[in-house]
């Protein structure tokens, strides 16, 4: 039998249905696989005796033919979603051995349309990061490795874990959240493929808030159909989240291999970074002919306010956060550090329980709220926000259906090169992301090639508000073109 692990999300599913091994099979698979690869870090919490106990019902149904959409499929879900009885940290000591009450409402929707849960995927702490190396787990290390080097590399972040896990087939897709490019970037580093959607497509309701004007559940997958149909079962109202939008959700998957002829893709200017590497700047240009070689036609766009997206991002992001996270207190769940009142007992909490990159945040987003610097800083970058997403609004309103750009400025990089001393270093990794999140548009990054290193680079398309179809379809032709990439074993 084919090696289980190896199959694609949608082989998996018809398979599954055609009885050509059992969904415990499937999960007996994954979980032997999981065990094998425990180097990579990319589980912080494995559950095999749930994931057994989800295949079994699975497998009930599928042989009285009551197959649901993702019956007997086998994820991950990222540390940042609530599941019920099952430890749910955000990857930090604060929320040390959480055992939530309640289920988030995207894996609530995965359970519902028959998914396996395999177990929690390590992230950054809280979300915050573009490396996974701030996670209170420890880093997760990619299954890539550089052409003829062992350098440990990072899988990106904040989602690595989940992005890891996919690529080195520990499970069939997984959730993840991008706030900035949480699931765009780590997608390009680990060659995979990932949507951030539009926000309020899929519900919030039971994720640990970062910044909540931002943060948008996601999944990842090894193809762009596979991302279609776990998207399709994310995605939906949910009267408890009040940024959730009340309309019908697409059936995804149909929107794979529809004609993109005479759809017009915008290609901007401002993405032209100096010291952009040249391998990105011939990606991006291979990625344009793909699509104009299918019937797209291909035309320069502006986005003007672009270069002050990182700055306005890395306002907004920590203001939200300051204010979110101000609930971690040791009072009613999660770490107490004792002290000799109550206010001791906060500031000890909070500084064991927070790691550097939170602790950050949080004073950057303090002082960026505070009386003397609101207006200065953080009703200021509001404002720039707004501007940015006009400059969508109005490239739209030309007639573009999308717009193209690199995913990120570099291939992977190794663990520990980057951020050292110098955290900008670090946040210019989403300098392709973060316009997106700003703007509260839809983006999807797919592998389009490799580096000279042998790593993976991936391309980033843009949609309009719910444009999400037309992005699957844009994607599906850029894949077909440039092929599917997977990392040598080596652990």
């Amino acid at each position: 039998m084919t090696d289980l692990t190896s199959l694609t999300l949608a082989d998996a599913r018809d398979r599954l249905r055609r009885r050509e091994f059992s969904a415990a099979e499937l999960v007996d698979a994954h979980l032997s696989a999981m065990e094998k690869a425990r180097a990579l870090n990319a589980y912080v919490l494995e559950t095999p005796d749930q994931a057994r106990a989800m295949a079994q019902a699975a497998d009930a149904r599928l042989k009285a033919g009551d197959a649901r959409p993702l019956e007997g499929l086998a994820l991950g879900v990222k540390d940042m979603f609530a599941t019920r009885d099952v430890r749910t940290t955000a990857c930090s000591r604060i929320l040390d051995n959480f055992l939530p009450t309640y289920e988030s409402s995207v894996s609530a929707n995965l359970w519902r349309d028959g998914a396996v849960m395999l177990g929690k995927l390590n992230n950054d702490e809280f979300a915050m990061g573009s490396s996974n190396e701030n996670s209170s787990f420890g880093p997760t290390i990619s299954p890539w490795r550089r052409k003829g080097a062992n350098t440990p590399l990072v899988p990106g972040g904040s989602s690595g874990g989940s992005a890891a896990a996919v690529a080195a087939s520990l499970c069939l897709g997984a959730t993840a959240t991008d706030t900035g490019g949480s699931i765009r970037q780590p997608a390009a580093f680990t060659g995979i493929v990932g949507i951030k959607p539009t926000y309020g497509r899929c519900s919030r309701w039971g994720i640990v808030a970062f910044a909540s004007s931002l943060d948008q559940a996601g999944p990842l997958a090894r193809t762009v159909r596979d991302a279609a149909i776990l998207l399709t079962s994310m995605a939906g109202h949910d009267p408890k989240d009040t940024t959730s939008v009340d309309l019908p959700v697409p059936h995804y998957e149909s929107a794979i291999g529809r004609s993109i002829k005479g759809m017009k893709i915008g290609i901007p200017r401002e993405y032209r970074v100096d010291g952009m590497a040249a391998e990105i700047e011939n990606l991006w240009e291979r990625g344009a002919r793909w699509l104009e070689a299918a019937g797209a036609e291909i035309v320069e766009v502006s986005l003007p306010h672009t270069k002050y997206a990182l700055p306005a991002y890395y306002i907004v992001a920590p203001a939200e956060a300051s204010s979110n996270l101000a609930r971690y207190d040791g009072v009613r769940y999660g770490l107490r550090v004792g002290g000799r009142d109550v206010a001791d007992m906060y500031q000890n909490t909070r500084a064991a329980g927070f790691g550097k990159e939170v602790r950050r945040r949080i004073m950057i987003g303090t002082y960026v709220l505070s009386a003397g610097y609101y207006d200065a800083y953080y009703l200021r970058a509001q404002k720039v926000r707004t501007l940015i997403k006009r400059d969508f609004d109005d490239v739209f309103a030309k007639g573009v259906d999308a717009i193209l750009a690199p995913a990120t400025p570099s291939a992977a990089f190794g663990i520990g090169e980057k951020g050292g001393g110098d955290p900008i270093e670090m946040y210019l990794n989403d300098v392709f992301t973060v316009p997106v999140n700003l703007a509260g548009l839809p983006g999807i990054s797919v592998p389009a090639g490799l580096s000279a290193e042998g790593l993976p680079l991936g391309l980033q398309l843009i949609g309009r508000p719910f444009g999400e179809e037309t992005l699957f379809s844009l994607a599906h032709v850029i894949e077909q073109a440039a092929g599917r990439f997977s990392p040598e074993r080596w652990w």
